[in-house]
């Protein structure tokens, strides 16, 4: 399968054998790392350039490190040294990396940014995240999935929180390309854009997916596989949400009532970071305020054999790894 030269912007632009391809060449390449066996030969002496709007840890250390073992030169760019559509257009921005490095990636606010990149650019564009789309995220998640679970289809997915944003529409959108069962469990203003579930409805009709919707707790995670959260408030809201967020998702918080709910097998995912302790500022502030010691997941189900999120933080690196080299 040749994705050479393809961007990676969200993964309703690839097809489910596309998919699959990324996902069990970052198996074959994590089986490499793990068997000590070098991959620095494979794009060796070629640089990327890694804009970061939004900071981060996993994708941050997972471009980096991937691209090392790739061979790879890395350049990172944080907020303030990155002038992208500040003093320097993104369609300029995107003219002068792809003239200095073989591929781009980018995190940060809206997915206009990102395919306006693309659209300039001479290198593949990689979304490291947008307020839309986590496309790298899905692939470890799938990865990951496939680990646990050994299989991928007909595998039933219940996220539940805030389903309106990046991690929503994204597990959405993998679950429908790839034949899987996907659940979202939250309060009815925090559902999916209605475009985008028609859209994934479409999809799903194909792959034998559902696309299922409910404010029911007990019926949205009865028997699922893998229950899925994330934080309440995402990195550049205003302070204010936590209040409004935590007044309508706490009965969706992931507990043991939920993950006892679910299939005698279920594991529990999150893409991290996680509020399931006082360990973090956010966590101790939200305590403060509110009273709250655990937010979107509690810490006996965070530390509970279930729970696979360490597996998953892990896979990001090989998955993000797979889609340098299918698309360089």
């Amino acid at each position: 399968m040749n994705l050479k030269g393809r961007d990676f912007l969200t993964l309703k632009d690839f097809t489910p054998e596309e998919i699959l391809y990324m996902v069990d060449l970052a198996a074959e390449l994590k089986d490499k790392k793990k068997k000590g066996i070098s991959t620095k030969d494979m794009h060796a002496g070629k640089n990327v350039a890694l804009i970061f709007e939004k900071t981060s840890t996993r994708t941050r250390c997972s471009f980096e490190v991937a691209a090392h073992d790739l061979g790879m030169g890395t350049t990172y760019l944080n907020p303030k040294d990155s002038q992208i559509g500040k003093k320097e257009s993104i369609a300029d921005t995107a003219r002068v990396l792809s003239s200095m490095f073989e591929g781009i990636e980018y995190r940060g606010y809206g997915q206009e940014i990102v395919e306006e990149l693309a659209k300039y650019s001479k290198v593949p564009v990689w979304n490291g995240l947008t307020n839309e789309y986590h496309p790298t995220q899905m692939l470890a998640d799938v990865l990951t999935i496939k680990e646990k679970l050994g299989r991928i289809q007909g595998v039933r997915l219940t996220y539940m929180g805030d389903a309106r944003y990046n991690m929503g529409n994204s597990l959405m959108i993998v679950c429908a390309k790839l034949g899987m069962h996907f659940t979202a469990c939250t309060a009815k203003e925090y559902f999916p854009n209605e475009a985008l579930v028609k859209e994934c409805q479409e999809i799903a009709a194909q792959t034998g997916a559902t696309i299922t919707l409910t404010e029911d707790v007990k019926a949205g995670t009865a028997g699922a596989d893998v229950i899925y959260t994330d934080v309440w408030v995402s990195m550049g809201e205003p302070e204010e949400a936590w209040e409004e967020r935590i007044k309508a998702l706490l009965p969706y918080q992931v507990n043991k009532a939920v993950m006892d709910n679910a299939g005698p097998e279920a594991i529990f995912m999150h893409c991290l970071p996680a509020y399931h302790d006082q360990n973090t500022e956010v966590g101790r502030e939200v305590k403060a305020k509110f009273g709250l010691e655990e937010v979107e997941v509690t810490h006996e189900v965070f530390e509970s054999a279930q729970s696979v999120v360490f597996d998953e933080a892990e896979n990001r690196m090989h998955t993000i790894k797979a889609v340098m080299v299918a698309t360089l």
